[in-house]
């Protein structure tokens, strides 16, 4: 019998929802972006965000569900991302996902945002399943995972403090890029030279799989500092190619030796930086000299989505891991399994 779960994504600046039949097959998946809306501050205002969610998640259902072809009363579960992310944003799809899996009757799923990107593969690959590595790389998390199963998650690396995606945005600043820094920092390097310069790499041990990107993000910003009190020219093309260059470089090199290490012969990407073009050219070609299979996701389940978080209510209700009314929203869990 098929199951048509309906998720809710609310953790930073996008409000998402969707619904996905047996876990992969996307029947709609619908997004607001604030981008338009945060644009003016530099950066996500929390406060913005969570009445922006407010405003727009009741639209947002009736549509997703026109789209799909539905009713409410065909909903099986209710997936919602309870963590981590922005507390009042959190709180908002919460607290929507309890009201209509009560008044529904429906069996209620808090999801853990992590996972539910890792779960984007899932998506997109139909034929993929578990184990495989994967590569979270988004603004708040830089994380190799290796997944066991659809439920069960093992933290092989992580960040020690600025996420790859951070480092991104906040290079992009130093640069005098608009928000959303990340992006707009990729089509700067497209035109620069990646090896003009040489920005020093953090746990260089091939057996250490951690990440930090405040070491290159405080040493771009030291140059740019020193051409301008020289009142030399800050070549912007060349500093954000070098830059995105030394990123990607640790980025592929850990997952590699950590594939390599842990026996795991798929590996795959997941996560807003995931999208970067720089970073899924040169892993494919890594990966293929390593003799490992590479996935990774369509774009539009790189960002948050509330398809990814589908995905994965589906595989934790399978598993019997269903929430109660007391689910609360968890800003700064890890990825763990939320209850």
């Amino acid at each position: 019998m098929d199951i048509l779960t309906i998720g809710i994504e609310s953790s930073c600046d996008e409000t998402s929802v969707a619904v996905v039949k047996n876990g992969r097959e996307v029947l709609s998946n619908i997004i607001s972006s604030q981008v338009e809306v945060h644009k003016i501050y530099g950066g996500v205002v929390p406060e913005i965000a969570s009445r922006r969610h407010i405003e727009v998640i009741d639209y947002l259902l009736d549509e997703a569900l026109e789209e799909a072809g539905i009713s409410l009363e065909d909903i099986d579960v209710v997936g919602v991302t309870a963590g981590p992310g922005l507390i009042g944003s959190l709180l908002v799809g919460v607290s929507y996902a309890k009201g209509l899996a009560f008044a529904l009757g429906k069996p209620l799923v808090g999801v853990n945002h992590i996972a539910g990107h890792i779960s984007a593969n899932f998506i997109e690959h139909r034929d993929l399943e578990p184990p495989l590595l994967c590569l979270v790389a988004s603004g708040g998390h830089s994380h190799i995972v290796g997944v066991r199963d659809y439920t069960e998650f093992e933290i092989i690396g992580k960040t020690t403090d600025d996420a790859a995606g951070e480092a991104f945005d906040k290079v992009a600043r130093i640069l005098g890029l608009p928000y959303p820094g990340g992006p707009n920092l990729e089509k700067l390097a497209a035109g620069g030279d990646p090896c003009a310069y040489e920005f020093p790499k953090s746990y260089p041990s091939r057996r250490d799989y951690n990440f930090s990107f405040s070491g290159v993000k405080t040493a771009v910003l030291n140059l740019v500092n020193s051409l301008k009190m020289r009142q030399e020219p800050v070549p912007g093309e060349d500093i954000a190619a070098s830059f995105q260059k030394n990123v990607v470089e640790v980025l592929i090199d850990k997952l590699i030796n950590a594939a390599i290490d842990f026996n795991y012969d798929k590996v795959a990407i997941a996560g807003g930086v995931s999208s970067n073009k720089a970073l899924r050219q040169k892993l494919k070609e890594e990966a293929e000299k390593a003799g490992l299979k590479f996935y990774y996701p369509a774009p539009v389940y790189c960002t948050d989505n509330a398809a990814m978080i589908a995905c994965n209510a589906y595989y934790e209700y399978l598993r019997g891991n269903i929430s109660d009314m007391t689910l609360n929203a968890y800003p700064h869990i890890g990825l763990k399994r939320i209850g």
